[in-house]
């Protein structure tokens, strides 16, 4: 019995990672197991032959004021990572719509699809024309920023205003001469995703190397889905997904906005897709968003910057009060 027990303990030390990986949780292919703090409503559709379900949280305001904001996810986040937005949002009169992109979180993971922002964000439309949305406030963050870019310029008369934070786009990384990955070289990278290697992309690139435990929610969330029966399928949608980022850049196509646009920037951002497979020298150069910012400011018309100095990627859950506050009066300036 003495000798089982030092061999477990041995164990434990010399592979630490395996008390952790006993921590992580398991979640179904449509992220079964984890909790959304608001109730989940699923839209269903049939695109490109697939039979597909878009999850989506369309939650009341508490004194309506007539308006409706979509919150559009990133592409390491879900819709229940705008918690705390949508109690803001909600608690000002605003009714939220906050959808599951396909291929992310509680929505369905195709077997084949071909990704592209123009078809989510002619789902997402679809979603809204299903709900009774005439026109809304679309809210992109990371990856959600590009897709509400997209949503924007080819819903311009729905769209009451674009608000883009922290969004991955700013630049066209393939054009600055960041070599190109396969899809199976993504799915490869993806497949070897756990809550280490999340934790660690999201610490040194969203937070500046600092973090707080209630980060770690979000970052189980995720490796949920990767330790779970549905990995294989999640992992070939997520390769998809970062195929589409890297090969269809928005930035071009910033002078041709033309609804009122806020971008709300945290200044210690360095998010770059593909930036291992940069030289060194480029890699420097990616991901300012200082610079960034500023340079989408001009580009597009009549647009407002909003800049939080000590703040990374997610203002929305590394200072959820200051962005709300932001947020709020952004929205009420496009009344």
């Amino acid at each position: 019995m003495r000798s089982s027990l030092l061999a477990c303990a041995l164990s434990l030390v010399l592979s630490p990672h395996l008390a952790l990986a006993a921590d992580v949780p398991s979640y179904g292919m449509e992220l079964e197991g984890f909790d959304y703090p608001f109730p989940v409503k699923h839209h269903a559709f049939t695109s490109q032959g697939e039979a597909l379900r878009m999850a989506y949280l369309d939650v009341a305001p508490i004194t309506p004021n007539g308006r409706t904001v979509v919150l559009l996810h990133g592409k390491n986040f879900c819709a229940a990572t705008w918690e705390s937005a949508i109690r803001a949002l909600t608690g000002a009169g605003y009714r939220v719509i906050a959808p599951d992109q396909i291929g992310f979180c509680k929505s369905s993971k195709p077997e084949h699809y071909q990704y592209s922002f123009q078809q989510l964000a002619s789902n997402t439309n679809a979603l809204l024309e299903s709900l009774g949305i005439e026109r809304a406030t679309i809210i992109g963050h990371s990856m959600g920023g590009m897709l509400a870019t997209r949503y924007a310029l080819m819903y311009p008369q729905r769209t009451e205003a674009l608000m883009l934070v922290n969004p991955i786009g700013l630049e066209d990384l393939k054009a600055l001469g960041v070599p190109w990955a396969s899809v199976d070289t993504n799915l490869a990278g993806e497949l070897k995703t756990n809550f280490d290697s999340i934790k660690r992309y999201q610490q040194q690139v969203y937070y500046s190397g600092r973090w707080k435990p209630e980060y770690d929610r979000w970052v189980s969330m995720l490796a949920g889905l990767y330790a779970g029966p549905g990995k294989q399928r999640v992992a070939w949608n997520q390769a998809l997904t970062t195929d589409m980022v890297f090969t269809q850049p928005v930035v071009h196509e910033f002078p041709q906005i033309r609804v009122p646009t806020t971008l709300f920037i945290g200044q210690r951002d360095r998010t770059a897709i593909g930036r291992d497979r940069a030289s060194p020298e480029l890699r420097e150069r990616l991901g300012d968003y200082p610079a960034l910012g500023k340079r989408a400011t001009k580009a597009i018309p009549g647009a407002t910057l909003v800049e939080f100095d000590d703040l990374g990627h997610s203002p929305q859950v590394e200072a959820p009060a200051r962005f709300e506050k932001a947020l709020l009066e952004a929205l009420a300036r496009t009344r």
